[in-house]
């Protein structure tokens, strides 16, 4: 079986087919359940933020596997699969670890070394556990996705080659200036009580904002969320929770709104902040759009190519990425009257809101175009090592994995002969005492073992090397071992209840 992981970012598609393409966590678990149930497929995890939709599976076949996962994508995510295909890219075994562990250590973030994407990652793990999709592999996997962010992130200054996306946000909407001192005494609007509506209410009390106040769907998580942000030691912000209904009215004495829910339509549209400023949306003039040019991934062009010819080759394919152009709508001319941060995908916030004057509009897309040209920390090669060095240990920990349950199934059935020859040592000398009885079966056992010794570390050491997966199956016929007996040992190995623990 090998890993295979199929998906979309902000990277490969636009925001308007990320937007469309975003999954609610109910239509997760039904991707999760309907790959599972494709003949491909044995083990399944999606991972799935505001800027990426990511399914990574254990499969038998490499093209069946992405024939079955990109249309289950597309089915899902209600994009048609021609439509869909151009911004798919494909990962394979190791090139799909590299993948997700290069996403865990925030080198794949819009902004190069937020720290968000762990516990993301730590939801994806979770919810394959729950519903049983993730097996031995993805468990592996992604544990060790985990352990290696936590460790670029302690031992490199990769937290300093970048932000999270709220701070850059943030930074986005001060324009220059510097963040505290522009929201210093500012009002704030957080629509949402998630996590990163959360994170966006805790970073606005650090930089200064004398108000915020929070509306969600759910009244509780609000009125959590303020309590949360009272109880705070290191800021003295005024907070308090509304209704969703009472959004409109907030809006009227907001300086800073920030939003981010799960809502799969408009929160704010722009004739709603229109009204909240007392202006007419017509009355702004449209700005000329401003077209920019983003770095493409090679995956674009690797998937384009495995479409055309259908060859495994082309799974490795690194060759040049082509620019894709990216139009991001100019910004109203004039005084910022209200500053608005969309942190949802699909969006919160009506584009269109960049046409009223007075308001200032910074958006997934927007803040893609800003980090394009942010400047990387030298810390970031050196996260890239720890990348690959963690890919080649994982890598041979899966090997050596693989031949485990071979050795001790060769080792259970030595066992076996040593308990049946002692037996039959009992049938022709009766008369034996314990304490020789007990030299006997020690002195076999301890010749059994050693002829073992060898062989079964060297094989050990043979399949953690690349190309070593069929030292398994040598072992197997030089012993004539049962498959079922070593497949038995697997899957108990699988439900040991300390099993992936850290």
């Amino acid at each position: 079986m090998s890993l295979l992981v199929v998906g979309l970012s902000h990277r490969s598609a636009p925001v308007s087919v990320l937007e469309r393409a975003s999954l609610a966590a109910d239509t997760q678990a039904k991707l999760l359940q309907d790959t599972l149930a494709a003949e491909p497929a044995t083990e399944a995890a999606v991972l799935a933020t505001c800027n990426r939709i990511e399914l990574y599976a254990d499969v038998d076949k490499f093209h069946a596997g992405v024939a079955e996962l990109s249309t289950l994508l597309a089915q899902h995510s209600g994009v048609g699969l021609e439509e869909l295909t151009p911004y798919l890219y494909v990962h394979y075994e190791d090139r799909a670890v590299h993948h997700l562990f290069s996403v865990a250590c925030g080198l794949d973030s819009m902004v190069v070394g937020e720290g968000q994407i762990l516990g993301q990652i730590k939801d994806a793990l979770a919810r394959g556990q729950e519903l049983h999709t993730a097996g031995r592999l993805l468990n592996d996997l992604f544990q060790q996705a985990l352990r290696v962010g936590k460790r670029a992130h302690s031992e490199t200054g990769i937290d300093r080659a970048g932000q999270s996306l709220v701070s850059f946000g943030l930074q986005q909407l001060a324009a220059g200036a510097d963040p505290a001192l522009w929201a210093g005494g500012k009002r704030a609007l957080v629509i949402g009580a998630g996590s990163m509506s959360s994170l966006a209410a805790a970073t606005l009390a650090r930089t200064g904002v004398a108000e915020i106040v929070v509306a969600n769907r759910t009244r509780a998580r609000a009125d959590r969320l303020v309590e949360i942000l009272q109880q705070g030691d290191d800021t003295a912000v005024r907070a308090r929770a509304v209704e969703m209904s009472a959004v409109g009215d907030e809006l009227t004495r907001a300086d800073i709104v920030v939003s981010c829910t799960g809502s799969t339509g408009l929160v704010l549209t722009a004739d709603a902040l229109a009204d909240a400023l007392g202006v007419t949306l017509d009355a702004a003039p449209e700005a000329p759009a401003v077209t920019a040019v983003a770095p493409a991934p090679d995956d674009v062009d690797q998937h384009a190519a495995w479409v055309e010819n259908g060859s495994a080759a082309s799974a490795a394919y690194a060759g040049p990425a082509t620019p894709r152009r990216v139009t991001v709508p100019a910004q109203s001319t004039g005084p910022v009257r209200l500053a608005l941060l969309d942190l949802a995908m699909p969006r919160d916030i009506d584009g269109a809101a960049h046409r009223i004057a007075g308001v200032r509009l910074v958006d997934i897309e927007s803040l893609a175009e800003a980090s394009a040209d942010a400047p990387m920390a030298a810390d970031v090669d050196r996260v890239r090592t720890i990348v690959s060095d963690e890919v080649a240990a994982f890598g041979a920990a899966q090997r050596a994995a693989h031949v485990a349950p071979t050795v001790v199934a060769l080792r259970t059935m030595a066992a076996d002969v040593v308990a049946g020859e002692i037996a039959r040592l009992d049938g022709r000398l009766p008369d034996l005492d314990e304490k020789q009885r007990a030299e006997i079966t020690q002195t076999v056992r301890r010749v059994v073992d050693k002829l073992l010794h060898a062989p079964t570390v060297r094989v050990k050491q043979l399949a953690s090397e690349p190309g070593g997966a069929g030292y398994a199956d040598a072992l197997r016929e030089l012993f004539d071992l049962d498959p079922q007996t070593v497949a038995a040992v697997s899957r108990a190995d699988l439900n040991d209840p300390n099993r992936g623990r850290s």
